[in-house]
């Protein structure tokens, strides 16, 4: 069952308590299923607006709703961008018969499955959403929880814009294990289009299996069309006999990922880890189509970074002049010379942190590199690929963030001089230029350096 957006009003259901749990009244109805019904509501106590998932009255025990109530809760205490907060759960005993009910935050928009009744989404929005439910699935993964369910209905987008990037939040994770024993949900044809290989031939739904099905609801996100139609039966077994359809005419990045995704062997599928530096690259990528930056060529640039002899040697003291210049010209408390190699980032010089190296993802100066360009990050609240890197978005984390590239003489963006602050920041076009003079600096101390090692080794 869909838990859908507020865009999608209807009629309440009756009977209802004129409040439930003492507390929530409910305005109209979201959506509902074998299992629940979804209401908008009103938080009378907290004055705002919510979604109640209420399930279906059953004969449960006293034990047995506690059982399930202090499940609920440990999944209250999960908190991701990418996953449909869960508030509250208790019991509604004004019926005949109890009846568990979730408080849910309610997004302000539309599920995927509704979007793509206008037709396919465009790439790079695909993108967007496939980053965010890798990162969702990555998070509830690590603390134990399969989602068992991913299908476009549980896919919310907080916007519709096509001029903006969709923020996608995953809904009703661990949810469907959680209620199994006070209300039998049965599959719908919707909920059968997904189901893994595994899940369709009877076996148990593993980490695995929901990246399968995000892999299928990716694909139609494209193509505009179900990959395996049909009743449970019919598309349990299309999926046991075949792989699902992928376009020649997508991208080769595109094509290959999708392809691990819906491998039938379950472990040949990436992780959510895996899938979230990938679809992280098509992101940059994609805006970079957008915006008319050339296409990464990473051989040629490795092949340029060799070149420089920049990797395993020590600090560059022309390197810590530059970064201390920077961090006191432009305010900023941190300050950094990065070179980005294939897997990781090198700091050949750092002001105001203590690091020498960090994996290349989620590296923000590997955004630099990646695009070629100066990249400028007032709030990384509000960026929609910041807003989720745990290096600059999160808690007593950095907010701002100002990058330059440092190009080889070939050509090649082979690292970063960058700025970053501990609050929100407008950076001036003056401020930019003088970030982008002092990298200039750094690039000719480059030059010098190679120069000095090439007649060094000429002359032994």
């Amino acid at each position: 069952m869909s838990l859908l957006s507020e865009s999608a009003p209807g009629s309440v259901a009756t009977p209802l308590p004129a409040l439930i749990g003492g507390r929530y009244l409910p305005t109209g109805v979201l959506g509902r299923g074998g299992a629940a019904t979804v209401y908008r509501a009103d938080d009378q106590l907290l004055g705002r607006s919510v979604a109640i998932k209420l399930f279906n009255a059953h004969d449960a025990s006293d034990a047995e709703l506690r059982a399930h109530q202090q499940e609920a809760r440990l999944l209250a205490s999960l908190n991701h961008p990418s996953l449909i907060t869960l508030l509250d759960v208790a019991v509604e005993r004004s019926g005949a018969m109890p009846q568990v009910f979730l408080v849910l935050e309610l997004v302000r928009g539309t599920d995927l499955k509704h979007r793509l009744a206008d037709g396919p989404l465009p790439l790079r929005h695909v993108a967007h959403i496939g980053y965010d439910m890798a990162e969702g699935l990555d998070y509830i993964h690590g603390r134990g929880i399969v989602h068992r369910d991913v299908k476009p209905a549980n896919v919310l987008l907080s916007t519709e814009d096509e001029a903006r990037r969709p923020r996608a939040k995953l809904a009703d994770f661990g949810i469907a294990g959680l209620v199994a024993a006070l209300a039998e949900e049965e599959f719908t044809t919707g909920t059968a289009a997904y189901l893994s290989p595994e899940q369709a031939g009877g076996g148990t739904a593993g980490p695995s299996g929901d990246v399968y099905s995000l892999g299928l609801v990716l694909l139609q996100a494209i193509t505009g069309r179900v990959e395996f139609p049909g009743g449970v039966v019919d598309s349990a077994l299309a999926r046991l006999e075949r792989d699902p359809v992928i376009p020649d005419s997508l991208p080769t990045p595109w094509r290959k990922l999708l392809g691990a995704m819906t491998e039938r062997a379950q472990g040949s599928r990436p992780t959510p880890a895996e899938l979230s530096v990938a679809f992280r690259r098509l992101v940059i990528d994609a805006e970079a189509r957008t915006q008319g930056v050339p296409t990464l060529n990473e051989e040629a640039r490795l092949a340029s970074l060799q070149r420089y002899d920049l990797l395993d040697t020590p600090p560059e003291g022309a390197f810590d002049r530059i970064t201390a210049l920077a961090s006191r010209v432009l305010g900023m408390p941190v300050s950094t010379v990065s070179i980005v190699d294939r897997d990781r980032i090198w700091f050949k010089s750092h002001h105001g942190i203590d690091a020498d190296q960090v994996a290349r993802d989620p590296g923000l100066c590997t955004r630099v590199v990646e695009t070629g360009r100066t990249i400028v990050i007032p709030d990384a609240r509000e960026d929609a690929v910041a807003c989720h890197n745990p290096l600059i978005a999160g808690d007593s984390s950095f907010r701002s963030y100002l990058g330059v590239p440092l190009m080889s003489s070939d050509g090649y963006a082979l690292g970063a001089l960058s700025v970053l602050g501990y609050e929100p920041r407008r950076f001036t076009t003056a401020e930019i230029e003088i970030l982008e003079s002092l990298g200039a600096m750094v690039t000719h101390e480059m030059d010098i350096r190679r120069a000095t090692r090439r007649v060094s080794l000429q002359q032994d």
